[in-house]
This record gives structure tokens, C-alpha cells and sequence, in this order.
């Protein structure tokens, strides 16, 4: 039998220092499922594990992809399970990590199938979006699909505000020409591995607080030098993200630097919170303290491979 142990949770809990103790233990590779990390020229707005912590543990889905590359969830799913079933090979277990709830899904329950789309739609969403703003797609979504986007202004309003999912919900309208929602819910694909997951939290207090310090040492590591070489790039939907949003605001002399910082880390305590609500629908996840020895969750992972044979 294979184990994908699947490790989540909020952004600063400590997932990437206790994914490499279990790889260690488990003589295993990471697979990471973090939608900021796939992008090589973003480093430290994106927290990516340093070089020890690369070379304590063998990676994949770390920086392997470009900005300028149109990278979805599907392409996502289809390349991750495909490494994860060479991984198997070598090994009886897999560990994924990752705070992106849409990939962890993608993987652990399979993606909806949809049509491909014509390039030339995708082009012209895109230009489309980058001339009228995202209030374009917003209309278009409640044109051509009412009932999703009903759906989302309800259970998850904050996806309006996300260029990226919301270019592709358009796309896949004009270029399908039906609604996006008449392919969700479709027959998900069998998945040859038992997954054990693992979630880490924290109080409240604790999570903000560890949020606000990673935020200011990515700021004295020189995020705000890495924001200015990706700003000729704003519009690009990789770096439509907390971070980096902020500092290009700074840039367009919207925000003070001191206030940029703030927003940073107010933005990413709301984004901790909203994975925290999505990672914990899913009632199969075993949730840890985050300061808890780390021995004690791998009794906790053994005893429940003991019970699955």
C-alpha cells in the first residue's frame, strides 16, 4: 500500500520544518503543494525553504516554473500526480505539503475535467482583463454563468477579487461556450495511494504574531528589492498575491512603505484565516498543536498505517 501524508495548514505554522522530519523518517520525498513556491522568480515574498532545508529533504514543485508561464491547477494536478506515481516506485510513502486548499484537493480528490481552450481566448480574456480591470471579469462571470457566480458572492466572495481563478472561470464560458459550473461535480478519478493528513494550528494569537514576524524578516532579507524587479511584471497573474501586491502599490506612490508593510501582514493574517476555514472541511484531517514533539505525530502517522493493513 501506498501513503501520501499530507501536511496542512495556515502560512508560518511550521509545515516545511516538520514535512522534512517526517521525510527524514519515513526515507522519503516532498512534494510541494504551495501555488506561490512554483515560481522561480519569487523567493522571498513566497517564503521558500532555504537551501539546508532543500538539501535536508529532496524537493519537487519548488520554483520550477516561470512567471511568464500560464500555469493552472490542472496542469497542477496532472504533473504532481504523475511525479508522486514515480516516487511510489522507490518508496511506500509521499509526503505533501502545501497552504493552497484548491491543490490540495486537486490531488487528494481529483479535478473536474474541462474542455481545452483555445489560446486565443485565453489571450483575449487576459488583454481584456488587463484594460478594465477585474470588474470586467466579474461581469462577464455573471453574464454568461449567474449560478456560480451567485454560488461564490455567497460561500466565497473573496475568489471575486482573484484574477487568476476568475480569468479562468471566463475562459472556460466563452471558449466552452457553457457555463463553467456544468462541469464541476463531475466523476472524480480513483487515486492509487491511502492519504493521511496532518494539520497544524495554533491559537490565533500565535499565528498572527508568527505571521507578523516572517513579515518583517522577509522585509530585512529584501523583499522590497525583489518586489521592485518583478514590478515591470504587476500584471501578471503569478504576482497577483499577497506581498507583492502591497510593495507595487508602495511603487505607484499609493501606500507608504510603512503602511505597505502593514497591509502585508494584515492581508496575509486574513489569508491565514481562510485557509484555516477551508483545510478544516475536511473532517479526515488530524489537527496538531503546532508545538507539538514531533515524535508524537509520527506515532500518531504509524499507528495509522498499523490500522490501514
Amino acid at each position: 500500500m501506498k501513503y501520501l501524508i499530507t501536511i496542512v495548514g495556515p502560512t508560518a505554522i511550521g509545515k516545511t520544518a516538520l514535512s522534512i522530519a517526517l521525510a527524514q523518517h519515513f526515507k522519503c520525498e516532498i512534494v510541494s503543494c504551495d501555488s506561490r513556491q512554483f515560481f522561480k522568480e519569487m523567493t522571498i515574498g513566497t517564503a521558500v525553504p532555504n537551501q539546508e532545508e532543500l538539501s535536508s529533504a529532496k524537493h519537487h514543485f519548488i520554483q520550477n516554473k516561470s512567471i511568464f508561464e500560464n500555469y493552472t491547477v490542472g496542469d497542477y494536478e496532472k504533473e504532481s500526480l504523475a511525479k508522486i506515481e514515480e516516487l511510489f516506485q522507490t518508496s511506500d510513502f509521499v509526503i505533501l505539503i502545501g497552504g493552497s486548499g484548491l491543490y490540495v484537493d486537486a490531488i487528494l480528490k481529483g479535478f473536474d475535467e474541462f474542455p481545452e481552450i483555445d489560446p486565443k481566448v485565453r489571450h483575449e480574456v487576459n488583454l481584456n482583463y488587463e484594460k478594465h480591470g477585474i470588474e470586467y471579469l466579474q461581469e462577464q462571470l455573471k453574464n454568461l454563468d449567474p449560478e456560480y457566480y451567485q454560488k461564490i458572492t455567497v460561500e466565497n466572495p473573496q475568489t471575486l477579487q482573484n484574477p487568476q481563478r476568475m480569468m479562468r472561470f471566463v475562459e472556460v464560458c466563452i471558449g466552452a461556450q457553457k457555463p463553467y459550473s456544468s462541469f464541476l461535480n463531475q466523476k472524480k478519478n480513483n487515486r492509487n495511494f491511502t492519504p493521511i493528513l496532518i494539520g497544524l494550528d495554533a491559537d490565533r494569537e500565535i499565528i498572527y504574531s508568527r505571521i507578523n514576524h516572517r513579515v518583517d524578516i522577509m522585509m530585512n532579507e529584501g523583499l522590497l528589492k525583489e518586489a521592485e524587479a518583478l514590478y515591470p511584471n504587476k500584471a501578471l497573474n503569478a504576482l497577483q498575491t499577497v506581498g507583492y501586491r502591497e510593495l507595487f502599490s508602495y511603487f505607484d506612490e499609493e501606500f507608504t512603505l510603512p503602511f505597505a508593510i502593514e497591509e502585508i501582514k494584515k492581508n496575509t493574517r486574513r489569508f491565514s484565516k481562510r485557509q484555516l476555514t477551508w483545510f478544516k472541511r475536511n473532517e479526515n484531517t488530524k489537527w496538531f498543536d503546532y508545538s507539538t514533539d514531533r515524535n508524537e505525530i509520527t506515532h500518531y502517522i504509524e499507528e495509522n498505517l498499523k490500522s490501514s493493513i
